[in-house]
This record gives C-alpha cells, structure tokens and sequence, in this order.
C-alpha cells in the first residue's frame, strides 16, 4: 500500500491527477490529508470541484507556529504508520506536512517519494525552502517538472536512478479544467473588463510588509499592460 500525503490547497491541485491517473489503473492510494489546511473555503471545496475521492484519513492537525505544527504533524503520522505499514510514502510541493512524513516515513525506513522534487529558491529565510531541500534529501524518488529541478538535485548529491521527469501534475489540472471554466459566468458577475487576469498574493514575505506589498503591486500595474 502506498499513502500519499496532502495538506494544504496546493496539494490538491498537485494530488488530483496523480490519484485519478492511479485508480484508472485500479491502484487506488490512500490518501491522507493532514488537516494543514482545514477551512471549507481551503480544503473541501477543492476535494469537490477536483473530483478526488474523500480522504482515508483526515488529521485534523490544524494552524500552529511551524515548530508547534511540524511537531504534531510527526507525532499524528508516525501513529499512522505504525499501524498501517506502508510500503511508500508519497509526498507533494513543499509545506509542513510534506516535511513532516518526509522525516517520520525516513525513521521508519519507509521509501519516499517526492513529486514535484528539485525545485529551488535559493532562499533558505523561506520556510518552504527548508521543507524542498530536507524532503529531498530524505527521498529516494524524485518526479521532477522541469530540467533545472533535476540539475538542483544534481548539484546536492542526489542522481542516479531515482529522478524521473514527469512534468507539471498542475499543469495536467489545468488542462483537465481549462475547457469547463465558467469565465463568462465570472466576468459578468465581478463585472470585469474583457481584459483581465487574477493574482493571488499570500506569502508573507510578500504581504506583511508594506514596503514589499507596494513593489507587488506596482510589478503588476507594469504588467497590467500586456495582459491579452
């Protein structure tokens, strides 16, 4: 049995096609969704509109410092492996629950598997930097999106056998969807202009500060031009 490991609203767009592609070839994994991210409005919704299967299991961890929710993380799915006994464990992106399994599946001597492996910041202040760089470490697959994630592995050590380039599984969600989105619907309920895009801006580092929020937004002004 293999167990892959969602957390947060990334994951899910990561997780949906990978799952589907599994159980089209009727090996269903189980899944289990930390709880990381846990609001309707940033977990269930996106399990209904993906059409993935309800979790096996749901953690229910919640929010918390990165300390206090990494912790809990650990403990939650080290008793979750102990009792299942996975034969793999597959994580995805780079949030605290991929960490987390990463470190507990590696104490058990469970293999992991990292899709989405090898990408860098090179900015180790991000705490999503901390998570790539130790998961795939600890990983001994490796599905990459692109050839520069390989050649990051590469510098780091990591080679052989165990990288695989698979591509983007968020690009394979947008293909899924592109055709089914209700863009009329949308511009004409948020009365938007025929030309438009949709940012979202969340990262802390981005928003927190003013200083760094102005530089966003006068980035996209600048863009704003080019939209088609």
């Amino acid at each position: 049995m293999h167990i892959h490991i969602v957390g947060a609203r990334p994951n899910f767009m990561k997780a949906a096609p990978v799952v589907a592609a599994l159980r089209a070839h009727k090996a269903p994994p189980m899944l289990v969704h930390t709880g990381q991210h846990y609001d309707a409005a940033m977990s269930d919704i996106f399990f209904d509109q993906l059409g993935m299967p309800e979790p096996d299991r749901n953690l229910g961890i919640g929010s918390g410092s990165h300390a206090r929710q990494t912790a809990a993380l650990m403990v939650a799915l080290e008793e979750l492996f102990l009792e299942t006994s996975p034969e793999r464990v597959v994580v995805y992106g780079d949030i605290n629950s991929t960490l987390a399994a990463a470190v507990v599946a590696s104490k058990l001597h469970i293999p992991i598997a990292h899709v989405e492996a090898g990408l860098r910041s090179f900015d180790r202040q991000m705490p999503e930097e901390v998570n790539r760089v130790v998961t795939d470490a600890l990983s001994d697959l490796h599905f990459t999106t692109s050839p520069e994630a390989e050649d990051h592995l590469i510098r780091e050590g990591i080679g052989g056998d165990g990288i695989h380039f698979v591509g983007n599984p968020m690009i394979d969600t947008l293909l899924r969807f592109r055709d089914v989105l209700d863009t009329e619907g949308a511009k004409s309920h948020f009365e938007l202009p025929d030309r438009y895009a949709v940012a979202t801006l969340h990262r802390p580092s981005n928003v927190d500060k003013r200083e760094s929020a102005a530089n966003v937004v006068e980035s996209l002004r600048r863009v704003a031009d080019e939209v088609p």
